[in-house]
């Protein structure tokens, strides 16, 4: 409830008159300290906190994950703060959480300093939490906890630790340090007696003149969990034919004789010659606190584990719910917990002879409650999230109609979840994968946090474009190294100064063309390769180097020229030894298809001038709502990459992409991400993006909708709707405003890493992307690649070639047409067709092209691709090589218009790009993948005749 505070005790209670008997305070006179499981900043803010301590005898507060997240996801009391943190720029979940439970703990402990100081350190504490993730990590804990009591400042807090194999140890340690400690999660009397030892030993680890009165611990033995397992293990045996009166007389009494001869541990403990020597150097028995001591069966009592449980020198949290009722009809006597022994051992000894081992009950409730812990982090992270989102007003929107498929997303979501595995993604645990080398190519995950560090190196180089007055600026690269800057340029900076060109073709013809554009004299060339030895933007660069020198002289070519690479690249090498403007470097454990937020991206955002903070601000706030800490259900990119994994095993693995008109040109950056990480090893999402819209019927079965929007814009909304009764799955994203590109650029990267995890693929690696390269390698040695076989067809300026394999489907036909229909007459359920051509990207083609794709579809049902070569190799031509084997490819070359030499090579870009596709088709055919080749005489003239070819032939 908005304004309100949640779980706090009502105002009538307090206000009862001083003079009444209070039950509650009275549990102080008989050596038990109430505390209250709560805490929340109204509580504290509204005075109601101070009433309790000073009025009704609170000695302590205790909180957890669950309470804070009532208060901070389901109030309004936070935020006013979570605005001033995310105006600040801090926007990672975990640290907007700690900003906020550390101002609430401080202020607890500070009203809690009158108790802390009248007890001399006795009491008065507060309880914060360590992060329940960590409740197996010995080493994590220690460094979290001395992070929480050094950045907490206050005597009287304790650091919660769990009684679990590896948060033992920690606590010994810890203690050790002089760090209060409140020992959770304890079921068992032989993991108290271990506590205990732990206790006793960090005590002892401390030097000789230490004043260990300044230490405290609670060791928090939970009482109703024991009750709540056991009484339904009891009616288990009830309902299969058990003692009925014997096995009831059981109910609701285990957790009380479990804790009885857990004090009489205690006090065994605390007593002896080991425990005086401490004693006499001022130490304090580490207190039991009762803990879950609110009543889980509405038929006990519900002062049942408050009023049975009294004993001298313990504690007793208890939720406002109990302490309401203790105050109001409690009926505490003292040393209750003393009293008959011998009866707490039958209860345990008849228990057994029952059938039910205590032990195996205590085992399963410690591990069930580190997930009940974890859990409700989960909850409590989720709602600071959304809590965040809510305040900010600016977040992707995403919506699901998942249809039949809604279940297994959904499963695999709480699967997600429970198993922590967005946390182990963060800690880099290569075996949510294929446990191989993923651990090494994960720096994407903060390059937010990076470019933000690294903002002043890049504003001062965009100052500087503008300054030195550059009319073009042309990016050389390849695949990750130029898509992401080429959706950069459409969406946000479409019309900037100066021009700003990318050439990713080695075709001789978009060589000339953008050749034509360009004044050297007045032109900046950005040269990207990450390992500087990539072939595409080597001959770029001789070929501009060249025309620089040309034109400047080769004193003043460098100063044309700058280099974005991996350090220790030969690209930088060249880079340094020929003068470059500057050179800026990349990080090897980013690859290419993930580096758009780094350098790769952000250098030519920056020749745009786009504004680098705006789109970094983006960038932060994304990689905050997909941390660590950031569960699947509230995690954009956790949710779309387990879709998009869940439904890639379920046979819908043609990923189609729609998009409005400002974010047309994210797809062909998200085809490549996603093309090239999850298709390899036969498995794999085919992106099938720019594709025709068709009628709603027109689409297979095998499909996944993706449409981005920016806000006000249309996404074929019309043909969405028609989608969406048929049963495909569509998953809507929309933004905004343009500079949320930033935070799609990153939630995309999530869901590519995530959905590679649901295919048990390695999302890093690119097996198949060499095979091709090699192959042209090979022909370009050998003097390039001839069409020495026969072709299949040849007839008005167009040839179509085969190996033998794909010639025998071939056979017979007389004409182009009869070709084309015997080769998509392959095209089953399930299987996509892809269009690689090889030739100039333009509109003109394209559109040529889109033609094409359009009537496959429409005849076929199945989704149609589209590559323009070699720009596709480094992108989809991984899944076509290595993913799942239902493409039917049709290649397309062309004579080139005007061929181009390259510099110093001995070779053109013509003979380059043919060597390429040959290359390409010659690992599709030993792929045994249904391929044919055709080649144009013209490629205006073929691209038409093909297209009237390829609509006769499927009619």
């Amino acid at each position: 409830m908005a304004g309100q505070t949640a779980g706090l005790i009502p105002v009538p209670f307090l206000a009862l008159s001083e003079q009444m008997m209070n039950p509650l305070k009275e549990l102080g006179k008989y050596g038990q300290a109430p505390w209250l499981d709560n805490l929340g900043r109204g509580l504290v803010r509204s005075g109601e906190l101070a009433k309790l301590v000073n009025e009704e005898g609170i000695k302590g507060v205790t909180s957890n994950p669950a309470i804070f997240e009532k208060s901070m996801g389901h109030s309004d009391e936070y935020n006013e703060e979570i605005r001033s943190l995310l105006d600040a720029g801090v926007v990672e979940i975990g640290e907007v959480f700690n900003n906020l439970a550390f101002t609430d703990i401080r202020s607890a402990c500070d009203v809690l300093k009158t108790v802390y100081d009248e007890t001399k350190g006795g009491d008065g504490f507060v309880s914060m939490e360590c992060n329940p993730y960590l409740a197996n990590d010995t080493e994590a804990t220690l460094t979290e906890a001395r992070h929480l009591w050094k950045t907490i400042d206050r005597k009287n807090v304790m650091i919660k630790v769990p009684a679990t194999d590896a948060g033992i140890p920690a606590i010994r340690t810890l203690l050790s340090e002089g760090i209060n400690v409140n020992v959770t999660l304890l079921f068992a009397t032989e993991y108290y007696r271990k506590v205990a030892e732990a206790y006793i030993a960090g005590l002892e680890g401390l030097p000789k003149d230490y004043d260990l009165s300044t230490v405290s611990s609670v060791a928090s033995f939970f009482i109703s969990r024991i009750d709540s397992k056991i009484d339904g293990a009891l009616d288990k045996l009830i309902a299969n034919g058990g003692d009925k009166a014997k096995l009831e007389a059981l109910k609701g009494k285990v957790a009380i004789a479990n804790a009885k001869l857990a004090y009489r541990d205690y006090e065994k403990i605390f007593s002896g010659p080991r425990w005086e020597k401490l004693a006499k150097r001022g130490a304090r028995p580490q207190r039991l606190l009762w803990a879950s001591t609110g009543t889980k069966n509405k038929a006990y009592p519900d002062t049942l584990y408050v009023d049975t449980l009294v004993g001298d020198n313990t504690v007793n949290t208890m939720p406002p719910a109990t302490v309401a009722a203790e105050r109001d009809h409690g009926k505490p006597t003292a040393n209750a917990i003393k009293e008959d022994l011998k009866g707490a051992e039958k209860i345990l000894r008849d228990l057994a002879a029952a059938g039910i081992n205590l032990d195996e009950i205590t085992d399963t409730l410690l591990v069930e409650g580190v997930d009940l812990f974890a859990v409700a982090a989960d909850q409590l992270y989720g709602a600071i999230a959304g809590k965040c989102d809510e305040l900010t007003g600016k977040k992707l929107r995403m919506t699901w109609s998942l249809g039949v498929d809604k279940e297994a997303v959904d499963g695999w979501v709480k699967t997600w979840t429970k198993k922590g595995y967005i946390r182990s993604l963060w800690a880099q645990d290569k075996t949510i994968w294929t446990n191989s080398d993923e651990d090494k190519w994960l720096g994407w995950l903060d390059a937010p946090t990076t470019a933000k560090a690294n903002l002043a190196q890049l504003e001062a180089f965009s100052a500087k474009v503008k300054a030195e007055g550059w009319t073009d600026v042309v990016l050389l690269g390849m695949g990750g190294s130029s898509l992401g800057a080429e959706v950069l340029r459409e969406v946000l900076a479409k019309n900037g100064t100066p021009k700003f060109h990318i050439l990713d073709s080695t075709s001789p013809d978009e060589v000339g063309t953008l050749n034509a554009k360009l004044d050297p004299a007045k032109t900046l060339f950005i040269v990207a390769s990450k390992s500087g030895s990539t072939l595409e933007p080597n001959l770029f660069k001789d070929f501009f180097y060249d025309r620089v020198v040309s034109t400047v002289g080769k004193d003043k070519a460098g100063s044309h020229f700058v280099a974005i690479t991996d350090p220790g690249s030969s690209l930088e090498k060249d880079a340094k030894a020929e003068g470059f403007a500057a050179i800026f470097e990349g990080k090897k454990n980013i690859g290419g298809r993930y580096s758009v937020l780094s350098n790769f991206g952000l250098v030519p955002a920056a020749a745009m001038g786009i504004d680098l903070k705006a789109f970094v601000h983006n960038a932060l706030a994304a990689e905050a709502a997909c941390g660590p800490l950031s569960p699947p259900p509230t995690n954009p990119g956790a949710q779309l990459g387990i879709a998009l994994g869940t439904l890639a095993r379920a046979g819908k693995n043609k990923l189609t992409i729609f998009a409005s008109k400002s974010l047309e040109s994210f797809g062909a950056w998200a085809e490549q991400l996603i093309a090239e990480s999850t298709g390899k090893h036969g498995k794999g999402i085919i992106p099938v993006d720019g594709e025709p819209a068709g009628s709603a019927a027109s689409y297979g079965q095998d499909r996944t909708f993706v449409v981005l929007k920016l806000k006000g814009e249309e996404a074929r909304d019309a043909l969405v709707t028609a989608l969406k009764p048929l049963g495909h799955p569509v998953i809507e994203i929309e933004v905004d405003e343009p500079m949320q590109l930033a935070r799609l650029y990153y939630v995309f990267e999530i869901a590519t890493a995530v959905a590679g995890a649901a295919l048990q693929i390695n999302p890093f690696d690119q097996p198949d992307v060499e095979a091709a390269k090699v192959k042209a390698r090979a022909l370009m040695e050998a003097g390039g690649a001839k069409d020495t076989d026969k072709p299949v067809f040849q007839g008005g300026g167009v040839s179509v070639y085969a190996d033998a394999a794909n010639a025998k489907t071939l056979a017979g036909a007389k004409s182009l047409e009869d070709v084309l229909k015997a080769h998509f007459k392959r095209v089953g359920r399930n299987d996509y067709v892809a269009l690689v051509a090889f030739i100039e990207r333009n509109a003109e083609h394209a559109a040529e092209l889109d033609a094409m794709r359009a009537a496959l579809r429409d005849a076929t049902g199945a989704a149609v691709c589209l590559g323009f070569g070699p720009r596709f190799l480094h992108s989809t031509g991984q899944a076509y090589k290595g993913g799942p084997a239902t493409g039917v490819f049709l290649q397309v070359t062309a004579a080139p218009v005007h061929d181009v030499a390259v510099p110093g090579r001995g070779y053109s870009f013509g003979a380059v790009v043919a060597a390429q596709a040959a290359g390409d088709l010659g690992v599709l055919v030993e792929r045994g993948r249904r391929a044919v080749r055709v080649h144009l005489d013209n490629v205006d003239q073929g691209l038409a005749t093909l297209r009237g070819a390829i609509e006769a032939a499927v009619k």
